[in-house]
């Protein structure tokens, strides 16, 4: 491996000193190299990030509705598009509780930017966590986890088609509605696998919130037509959605990343089974969002410190540390042509796929 980008092999990687199964550092190294103040969130710092964004988002409304140009449309979706996903991140903040220490204000900031963008604020904030507490787990990972060979052979042609080709626009709706195969659960339904009994009345809150989204969507596009909706609202959603649906794959998708089963998984192995990503001029435009290692292993950091506190880790971490600078479009390339299950068995696994299996 290159410094500065990720070499594509087409087999899998062989055993290396990172197999080993103790790492050479714990959790405690990690924090004690990373500035105390990155740890503490900033009110004023967060919601300087969140009124940009409602600024951002209201000034491209006001102009495209000045310009009412179909030369300019394809332009907005674009850009209001990647300014929708950029909400989401700060939302993403407040479900992780790093917007501020204020749990009322991460929970109000956190329902207006993610039910504006048709997000269930509690529903994926808990899954979310989820996610977070099993990354790289086999077994109990909540998204973007990979199936195994013989899952992969069952899998049924359309389920395959969407789930490795036309993921971008689909995974995460269906996703919402009825998570990925072999696991079910609405985020709308309070009593969903995917919740405690405890969290029902912020699963009603979040959901009728969203219901009330799409209401008043549904009463604009009475008002102005279908028109309005798609060129104002549904396009720029699509965008949002491919950003949510690229960036999630790509956090947890590449070739020589471990997966683990049963006891050889612990949190900070998993934690550290993800990589850091390049989105060029988009990398302040979406928050840092691709920042995504030291995210893992502390959650609960704000968006705008985590490039400080990756420096910091990188010489602990050595080897260890994934990142990838090479284009975007070459990573999502790479991962989707190499990376489509897990052997059957085996304690600590990685992608391979069906050309390399040759079936």
């Amino acid at each position: 491996m290159q410094s500065d980008t990720i070499q594509f092999n087409q087999n899998p990687p062989v055993k290396s000193s990172q197999d080993s199964e103790k790492l050479p550092f714990t959790l405690q190294d990690l924090k004690a190299a990373i500035p105390a103040e990155c740890f503490e969130p900033n009110v004023v710092k967060s919601l300087y990030y969140f009124f940009r964004d409602v600024v951002i988002v209201a000034g491209l409304y006001a102009l495209a509705n000045y310009l009412d140009s179909w030369y300019f449309w394809p332009i907005f979706w674009v850009m209001q598009g990647t300014m929708f996903w950029a909400l989401f991140v700060i939302g993403h903040d407040c479900g992780h509780q790093s917007f501020s220490k204020q749990k009322w204000l991460n929970d109000l900031v956190g329902h207006i930017t993610h039910t504006f963008i048709l997000v269930p604020y509690h529903g994926w904030r808990i899954s979310h966590r989820t996610h977070h507490k099993n990354t790289g787990s086999l077994e109990n990972d909540e998204s973007w986890y990979p199936l195994s060979e013989s899952q992969y052979q069952k899998l049924p042609f359309l389920q395959r088609l969407v789930r490795y080709y036309l993921f971008l626009p689909l995974a995460y709706p269906i996703y919402l509605f009825q998570r990925t195969p072999g696991k079910s659960g609405s985020h709308f339904d309070p009593k969903s696998s995917l919740f405690k009994p405890s969290e029902k009345w912020d699963i009603i809150t979040s959901t009728t919130l969203w219901i009330c989204m799409v209401g008043l969507l549904g009463f604009l596009t009475y008002q102005w037509g279908w028109m309005w909706l798609l060129k104002y609202y549904a396009v720029p959603y699509v965008v949002f959605v491919i950003w949510l649906d690229l960036v999630t794959y790509l956090h947890h998708t590449e070739h020589d990343l471990p997966w683990y089963r049963g006891d050889n998984w612990n949190f900070l192995k998993g934690a550290i089974s993800t990589i850091d990503r390049d989105y060029g001029i988009f990398n302040h435009i979406h928050h840092d969002i691709g920042t995504h290692v030291a995210h893992h292993i502390f959650l609960n950091m704000p968006h705008y410190n985590l490039l400080k506190a990756t420096e910091a880790i990188k010489p602990i971490m050595g080897e260890y540390f994934r990142e990838s600078k090479e284009p975007i479009w070459k990573s999502l390339w790479n991962s989707a042509m190499s990376c489509h299950f897990v052997p059957d068995t085996g304690s600590k696994v990685y992608y391979t796929s069906k050309s390399q299996n040759g079936k």
